[in-house]
Parts: structure tokens; C-alpha cells; sequence
């Protein structure tokens, strides 16, 4: 079973949510890099463009496949993660440390899922 904060919100496509002062980090779950398998690339958006809630804005590459990333909310990327442009296994070794975004400017967000939530989520697809 896959880690699973309880201080995070989570999609069901499994991306992972953190809100500070209006200001979302967006990362990939323990789950989704397990799934994935070893990253060995992350195309990442550049600050100032726009992400729709439920469309989405990046991809990762892994050995097994490229798979579509998806924003949790709407709003205006302000920072990201410059390390993952060399170091994409920065995911695999610590998910919930190796954010891919900060978005400001939230208009909308998805209806994001508790722990617990996310859980059965998981489970449902093992």
C-alpha cells in the first residue's frame, strides 16, 4: 500500500494538493510513481500559464509510458520545480517532496479527496 499523507488533498487521477495563503503545490502521489515506474522525464509548464481544473498541463515519461498530468485546480502557475528538468527521479524517491507547481490565483478547484477517500481510490485500482 502506497503512502498517504493525511495533511494532503488528492485527485482521483492522482495528483496531490497542498494550500498555503491561496497558494496550491501540485505534486504526483506515492501511487502514481509507483504506477509509473522509473521518470525519466517531466515536460513542466512555465510560470504565468494559465491550468484549468480537471485538464492537463504537464506530462511525465517513464520507462513504461508517457502519462498526462492533471490540474487539481484553476489559477496561474507561479513557480516550478526547475530540479525535475534534470533529476525526474527526484518523484520516484520522495513524491510528496518533489512538487511539480505552485499555482496562484485559484478560481476553481476540483472537489479534492481526504486521505481516507483517496485511499479506496487507490485500492479500487491495485
Amino acid at each position: 500500500m502506497s503512502t498517504i499523507p493525511e495533511n494532503l488533498r488528492y485527485t482521483a487521477s492522482h495528483e496531490w494538493v497542498s494550500e498555503e495563503d491561496g497558494i496550491f503545490t501540485i505534486g504526483l502521489t506515492d501511487f502514481a510513481q509507483n504506477s509509473l515506474g522509473d521518470l525519466v522525464f517531466v515536460n513542466l509548464p512555465q510560470v504565468g500559464d494559465e491550468v484549468v481544473a480537471g485538464e492537463s498541463f504537464s506530462d511525465v515519461e517513464s520507462v513504461k509510458a508517457v502519462s498526462d498530468i492533471f490540474s487539481p485546480v484553476s489559477g496561474t502557475i507561479i513557480e516550478v520545480n526547475e530540479e525535475l528538468a534534470d533529476a525526474p527521479e527526484l518523484i520516484n524517491e520522495d513524491p510528496y517532496g518533489a512538487w511539480l507547481v505552485r499555482v496562484g490565483g485559484v478560481t476553481e478547484s476540483e472537489d479534492l479527496l481526504g486521505a481516507e477517500a483517496y485511499a479506496e481510490v487507490c485500492e479500487s485500482e491495485e
